[in-house]
């Protein structure tokens, strides 16, 4: 496994290169300290499979920067925004670019491993912090309304609790005894019926409808 660390301060890549050496068998790591160097970093290495994003570098707005690297990824690789700030604007607003999941960098390495373990998994990581913030959105994300949560079937309604726990389709296929192809389909009408276009999207809207179960996450 191929993992790029993109951050500015070069004690932090050192201490997070340490976490990730306890997984098994080691993964390679590509380092970058701003914007320019991560996005040369990605057209240089063709298999990194997970980006590791801290969003305050320099090089370029963090916007710009998180939209060329979603850009030249491919959709299946995911970016995590790992940052000392805690702003639920920036940390939605990264969400609504497609960043698969946020965790704090004061989170110990069992949280952050089991974090990471999550995302490459295909679920989704989001502090309970972050999620216990009232039931409106003024930063970008559609909340689902009653007429949207009606609209789900009792089975849709059950998987969606279950990505609200960060679940992959293949966790919610077992808990729930359906073929993953089921759950794809599934997660599709959820996403549909939330107005939503990415799985981290849903966990929030599922988080405000309180179908989320966050000691679960951890």
């Amino acid at each position: 496994m191929k993992i790029l660390i993109a951050d500015d301060h070069e004690l932090f890549r050192d201490g997070l290169r340490h976490v990730l050496g306890q997984f098994e068998g080691p993964p390679t790591i590509v380092e970058a300290s701003d914007f320019p160097q991560a996005i040369a970093a990605v057209q240089r290495e063709a298999d990194i499979e997970i980006v590791l994003l801290d969003l305050t570098m320099p090089g370029m707005s963090w916007t710009d920067g998180l939209a060329k690297l979603k850009d030249l990824l491919p959709e299946a690789v995911p970016v995590i925004v790992l940052s000392a700030s805690d702003d639920r604007r920036h940390v939605l607003q990264a969400v609504n670019m497609g960043a698969a999941g946020f965790i704090p960098k004061t989170s110990s390495s069992r949280v952050m491993l089991s974090a990471l373990k999550l995302v490459m998994s295909g679920g989704v990581y989001l502090p309970t912090a972050l999620l216990e913030q009232g039931n409106t959105d003024s930063d970008g994300l559609p909340v689902a309304g009653d007429a949207a949560v009606a609209s789900l079937t009792p089975r849709q309604k059950e998987v969606l609790a279950l990505l609200g726990q960060g679940k992959s389709n293949k966790e919610i296929a077992r808990v729930l005894e359906l073929a993953e192809g089921t759950v794809k389909l599934h997660v599709t009408a959820i996403l549909k019926a939330l107005n939503v276009n990415n799985r981290t999207r849903a966990v929030v809207a599922a988080a405000h409808l309180g179908l989320t179960a966050p000691e679960a996450r951890h």
